[in-house]
């Protein structure tokens, strides 16, 4: 008896008497079809929720049992499985009967007649049309269940980028001195998402290049053609809810610096940089440094901006980040263990002048 290689791709026979089921599995096994052959009624129903390609019966085995057992396994197929069932009559048998039987037994079955002694070649050519009909029937299966999941995947993804719109608009307009202020910076951090987003499609996965989602999200905010930003580091695979994070709040860094900070004058630039620590447990590392613009203090409050880049990395890092107002320019530094922000390191360094 030979193992079933997939479901829906194996022939399941039963021919109890005499040398018929031996004479079968042999001559579809040299055919390259993989068989189980059941004994009796009890095994044959064993065997039907491994869900066999096609059945091949003879007459006589069509007991009782048997015909309720094809009948419940019918019964339980989803709606694009079609089940062929293949059997195989006496010349002393009257087809229309058995047929009439069965068609109530078995309704909108697919029943497949072959009256005895039937051509080896007929059948082996029948059943191998068969198989080929249950591997396209399965591979609809996989298609609907493929598309299921990117439904159930997509509706979630929907619903988080929802609330994160709904969570930048509540925090912007609260942080906002005027509806002017509130349009140009909830529309600034909504490109900063939608091109996290584009890059992770792009990368079709789940995971994106760290210089991607930096690239996406600072080259915007060039001046005039000028090279402010300097941007190096190793290329690391973040997850998405990590790019989306550093890609918020970078925009946050990139604005703040051209409104108060490095880039609001003519000769400020901003160093940007990352990388990962040679220690038994790596440390990925980010630093942001400004120099070059009008002397920086302390902010009297804490705005939008800062509140979220404090609240975003903590929970990614596991750690606040560090920022310092120094008076050459801002200085803020990021760390945590590199599992909590990438799932793959990528060899190679990468350096761009933005």
């Amino acid at each position: 008896m030979q193992a079933p290689a997939n479901d829906l791709d194996w022939v399941l026979v039963l021919a109890p008497y005499r040398r018929d089921g031996a004479y079968m599995e042999a001559l579809l096994v040299e055919h390259g079809m993989p068989v189980q052959r059941s004994a009796d009624a009890r095994e044959f129903a064993d065997l039907l929720p491994d869900s066999p390609g096609v059945i091949v019966a003879t007459h006589e085995a069509l007991t009782p049992d048997v015909i309720e057992a094809i009948s419940l396994h019918l019964l339980v197929q989803p709606n694009w499985s079609e089940l062929p069932v293949v059997i195989l009559l006496d010349r002393s048998v009257a087809y229309h009967r058995v047929r009439s039987l069965l068609d109530k037994a078995w309704p909108g079955a697919r029943q497949i007649y072959y009256q005895r002694p039937v051509a080896a070649l007929e059948l082996v050519t029948g059943i191998q049309s068969a198989l080929a009909v249950r591997r396209r029937q399965r591979e609809v299966r996989d298609h609907i269940d493929k598309e299921t999941e990117f439904r159930l995947e997509l509706n979630h993804r929907v619903k988080n980028i929802l609330a994160t719109v709904g969570s930048i608009f509540q925090m912007t307009r609260r942080g906002a001195q005027s509806v002017e202020e509130l349009a140009e910076d909830f529309e600034g951090r909504l490109g900063a998402l939608s091109n996290v987003h584009s890059a992770v499609f792009q990368a079709g996965g789940e995971a994106v290049s760290l210089t991607n989602v930096i690239d996406l999200t600072v080259s915007p905010y060039r001046m005039d053609g000028d090279s402010r930003i300097w941007v190096e580091g190793p290329d690391l695979m973040v997850t998405r809810e990590a790019g989306t994070t550093l890609a918020l709040c970078l925009h946050e860094l990139t604005t703040n610096a051209i409104k108060y900070g490095a880039l609001s004058g003519d000769k400020g630039t901003v160093s940007l940089t990352w990388g990962i620590s040679d220690n038994p447990d790596p440390i990925f590392t980010i630093n942001w440094i400004e120099s070059g613009g009008p002397p920086v203090s302390p902010p009297e409050r804490s705005g939008y901006g800062t509140r979220y880049i404090r609240s975003a990395l903590t929970t990614l890092f596991g750690r606040p980040p560090e920022i310092s107002y120094e008076v050459q320019g801002l200085r803020f530094t990021i760390s945590g263990p590199m599992l909590s922000a990438s799932s793959a390191f990528l060899e190679g360094a990468s350096a761009a002048v933005l």
